[in-house]
């Protein structure tokens, strides 16, 4: 008799955006895992241990244990999820518009998030606040005019892409720093539309296993 393949291991913190990610992905494509909590500020940051440095020598979340392999850098979580679980698809077919995901997933994943996470927020200090503000409206001012040629229900076309799943823990972040959102009406909506899924909303952070009690749905 064949064993079972072992489940997957999700290693997250439930309030990182790119764990956040990788958990609709993984909601979306029905796949079910267990997962282990990380906790980023706890004993001066459980992804500073020995223990999970093994895991992920970048000492970030997320970083999924899978298939064999430990995969840690959301997007490349994702792609593998989508190579290997195509269906829903998370990549449109036509070449344009997969193009056009991928930006917006790379206009967020490389030109808003990291300028205002905990490491550099750490490094800033008391302006912490006024940074994040900053990055995040001088990254979604450019976001909404992209999405305005690209969007339909969604961040492109009426298809939920890679590129959804970055936006939704991104405004998720500017809502925590206050930016004021009122500014990006085309983001807003869809945003909203989003979280009305079943995927975007098992897998937000006020429902995950390590929530604190005073922040869970």
């Amino acid at each position: 008799m064949i064993s079972a393949a072992p489940k997957p291991i999700l290693y997250s913190y439930f309030r990182s955006s790119c764990s956040w990610r990788v958990r609709i992905a993984l909601a979306l494509k029905g796949i079910s895992y267990d997962l282990v909590p990380v906790n980023l500020l706890k004993d001066g940051g459980q992804q500073f241990s020995a223990e999970f440095k093994a895991v992920n020598p970048m000492q970030q979340v997320p970083a999924l244990k899978i298939d064999g392999i430990t995969l840690s850098q959301s997007l490349a979580i994702i792609h593998y999820l989508e190579d290997t679980h195509p269906n829903p698809r998370l990549l449109p077919q036509d070449p344009k518009k997969r193009a056009q995901v991928r930006m917006i997933a790379d206009h967020i994943v490389s030109g808003i998030q990291p300028l205002q996470n905990l490491n550099v927020l750490k490094q800033i200090g008391e302006k912490k606040t006024e940074w994040a503000q900053n990055c995040i409206a001088s990254g979604f001012q450019a976001l909404e005019q992209i999405l305005q040629h690209t969007a339909g229900q969604y961040c492109v076309g009426d298809e939920v892409s890679m590129a959804d799943l970055c936006l939704v823990p991104q405004v998720s972040n500017a809502e925590r720093f206050k930016v004021d959102m009122g500014l990006y009406p085309t983001i807003t909506r869809i945003n909203k539309a989003l979280l009305e899924l079943e995927a975007f909303r098992v897998s937000h952070p006020s429902r995950q296993p390590d929530t604190p009690a005073e922040l869970r749905a």
